[in-house]
């Protein structure tokens, strides 16, 4: 299985206002062909204190070649320009294998 992991910043508009816009964001996730399950993850507390980041999505493909397809899709390409939208700056991604 193959990820898109994105780790995100702490927003600089209100974290409500940034939910109700995530929460679209997902809508237009949940249309990527190819993915088999999106989970969101919000950080509470790190053990030296405050998180460098805010929360982590994982996107979670069948293999590589599944994960490219998506991000080269119509899909993924209006995702992205929503998140850019209100996000710009915000985030980082990665891709990951997952193993064991």
């Amino acid at each position: 299985m193959f990820k898109l992991v994105v780790l995100y910043r702490k927003p600089e508009i209100p974290v409500a206002e940034f939910n109700g816009k995530y929460t679209e964001h997902l809508a237009l996730i949940a249309q990527v062909p190819g993915l088999r399950k999106a989970e969101v993850t919000r950080f509470t507390e790190a053990p030296w204190g405050q998180p460098d980041y805010f929360q982590m999505a994982e996107l979670a493909f069948d293999d590589k070649k599944a994960l490219d397809a998506a991000m080269h899709s119509p899909e993924m390409g209006a995702a992205g320009q929503q998140l850019r939208g209100f996000a710009k700056g915000l985030f980082t991604m990665y891709y990951a294998e997952v193993r064991g």
